[in-house]
């Protein structure tokens, strides 16, 4: 009986210590491999996970890119690559998450930080985007949004960070990609 109570103690103390799930995320242009920290963010995590595990990205592309000469009319600059369904009213969204700030999960906008997009706060889906450098005005007061409550983040790049740049640095018109590139699948690693 101790033998087996002490290997239930070891099981549970071994999952208690696991590391944040991963998940990655293969392009025509190369996979990136990213933690997805459920413990900080688990609402944000979460419902990013059911998305990947009930196969909902199927068609996802990266579509959108934000660089620095592409956003004229924002005093307030930040570079990102943005990906998802795109599409508002596809058929795959499930219904949209309440919002959980920087403040509350403590993950900043760094470089590599995986988050969510969003209009209005509660409003997250599908779609997502990466930060390409710091993005501090992403964060929780941040002036990116006159709401303030910034954007909820959830897990950053393990690598492929060089697929993301190439992304990056594609051909766009007022932010969107002329040529948006397919995601082929993203799945837990």
């Amino acid at each position: 009986m101790k033998s087996v109570l002490f290997g239930l103690l070891i099981v549970l103390l071994f999952q208690s210590c696991k590391s944040d799930p991963q998940i990655i995320i293969k392009t025509e242009l190369g996979e990136i491999v990213c933690d997805i920290y459920i413990k900080d963010a688990p609402i944000t995590a979460g419902n990013f996970l059911k998305y990947v595990d009930e196969g909902r990205f199927e068609g996802a592309t990266f579509y959108r890119v934000v660089t620095m000469d592409n956003q004229p009319d924002n005093d307030i600059k930040i570079e990102v690559v943005q990906g998802g369904l795109y599409d508002d009213v596809h058929p795959n969204h499930l219904p949209p998450i309440e919002h959980e700030t920087t403040k509350q999960t403590g993950i900043l906008h760094k470089d590599g930080v995986f988050s969510m997009a969003r209009n209005e706060p509660g409003t997250a889906q599908a779609d997502f985007f990466f930060c390409i450098g710091d993005q501090p005005e992403l964060d929780f007061g941040g002036k990116r949004n006159p709401d303030g409550q910034g954007f909820s983040a959830f897990g950053k790049v393990v690598s492929g960070m060089d697929v993301l740049l190439k992304i990056h640095e594609r051909k766009n018109e007022e932010q969107y990609l002329i040529n948006p590139v397919k995601i082929l699948a993203i799945e837990r690693n």
